[in-house]
């Protein structure tokens, strides 16, 4: 993590601190130790890493710049999203009919995983189960939604249509139309990260925070990672650090692109308007080029988000737009009060989809999620511990890939900005 990050007070500009659970003990690293496995990332990725590991009764040890989800695990949208960015036939497409299907299948299931481990150990992280909602905005988009649809049906998914009165209904807002895929649904995305972090603690992995790792490099045969008060000796290595890599691992760094996204949030709203916004408990996001996401939380509040600035802010006032969009949206919300804003680095890929890398022995990293970080991480997690604990590359649903650095890497902000502006006139004149 870089070191900027240590002390990042990210976390007291949401909503979701003062609902979270206490946080497990992690002291920073203290001395030399050794584990089987180090987890360079105290995120969803690395702590459902770590638990599927500690549960398999593998030594691990997870360390962290900062704090247990300061980074995108405790500050997303909290909605637990099926599917990857590209439709199943894509994906199919791209990795056959063997691999590709296997992938489709998991990444479609993916809240499935989610779920079962809020039920299983009874995770305190406000999950509700009520369904995503693919919106377009358009007509525009309705022959890829409409596309989409028929090919989760045709997976067996259970998913719906949801034509405009429908939708409007349902979110009680303007669109074209929409799908609802009834597998999604919503949570405290931080109390979630920092109940993984408790429940692998108590199947033994070790937990350090405000260790950052500076240096790692091979030792007798084993990796020795180095932070400023100790080192860790392990066999196998993770990376987990999905849009905060640093350059601990340049390459990897240069692999993805950092894109900021910002969330609003209102005081609790009256129930008459908390009935008309998503009364089911479900989530949406729109299928344009630069689109929303939003929820409504237990307390009643609108958590509205979308792209932002390209740096961390803070604030309800640090987001305007977001603001009068949804103002835009509902005209009932012009006398409420938006009482926190955010902002956080998700990883973007050039083919969205998630990487999966092992390029020395005994060494992984998988990130890249594209916006769809809870389902995906959580399950890239399970995927990671399931191969350092001898899978084989023939059975992993993402097969490893070279690191590509992205050419011109340091002019991403650039690209970013104008990538923003290329999406928001497309989705302006419906192109």
């Amino acid at each position: 993590m870089p070191d900027t990050a240590r002390h990042h007070p990210a976390s007291a500009a949401t909503v979701y601190a003062p609902d979270a659970p206490a946080t497990p003990d992690a002291p920073p690293l203290d001395g030399i130790r050794s584990a089987d496995v180090l987890i360079i990332g105290a995120g969803i990725t690395g702590l459902s890493a770590a638990l599927h590991l500690a549960q398999a009764g593998t030594s691990v040890c997870v360390l962290d710049g900062g704090d247990i989800g300061w980074g995108a695990s405790g500050r997303n949208g909290g909605q637990v999203n099926p599917g990857l960015k590209l439709p199943p036939s894509a994906v199919i497409k791209r990795f056959g009919s063997s691999v590709g299907s296997r992938l489709v299948q998991a990444a479609w299931s993916a809240p499935d995983l989610v779920f079962d481990l809020i039920k299983t150990h009874q995770l305190a992280c406000d999950a509700r189960r009520g369904g995503t909602v693919r919106a377009a905005p358009s007509t525009a988009q309705i022959p890829a939604l409409l596309a989409l649809t028929a090919e989760c049906e045709a997976l067996g998914r259970s998913v719906a249509w949801l034509d405009a009165p429908q939708i409007c209904g349902l979110s009680g807002t303007t669109y074209a139309a929409g799908m609802i895929d009834h597998c999604g649904g919503q949570l405290n995305p931080l109390a979630y990260t920092l109940e993984l972090g408790r429940v692998a603690a108590t199947y033994g992995a070790a937990l350090h925070t405000h260790s950052h790792v500076g240096a790692l490099r091979r030792e007798g045969g084993r990796w020795r990672a180095e932070t400023a008060t100790g080192a860790v000796l392990a066999d196998h290595v993770v990376f987990a650090t999905n849009g905060y890599t640093d350059g601990l691992w340049d390459r990897l760094r240069r692999s993805i692109v950092p894109v900021f996204s910002a969330i609003v949030a209102t005081e609790p709203l009256d129930a008459t308007v908390c009935e008309t916004i998503l009364s089911e408990g479900s989530v949406l996001y729109e299928v344009g080029h630069i689109t929303t996401y939003y929820r409504v939380d237990s307390h009643g509040r609108l958590l509205f988000g979308g792209r932002s600035g390209l740096a961390d802010a803070s604030g309800p006032d640090a987001f305007p737009g977001l603001k009068a969009r949804a103002v835009q949206m509902w005209p009932m919300l012009a006398g409420c009060s938006f009482t926190h804003g955010w902002n956080g680095q998700v990883a973007i890929t050039t083919d969205d989809l998630p990487h999966w890398h092992e390029p020395m022995p005994g060494v992984f990293a998988a990130l890249g999620y594209n916006g769809r970080g809870i389902a995906m991480a959580t399950l890239m997690g399970r995927e990671l511990a399931r191969r350092i604990e001898g899978a084989g590359r023939d059975t992993l649903l993402l097969p490893p890939t070279p690191i590509s650095a992205i050419p011109l890497h340091a002019a991403w902000k650039l690209g970013a900005s104008i990538k923003l502006l290329e999406g928001q006139i497309r989705d302006r004149f419906h192109l």
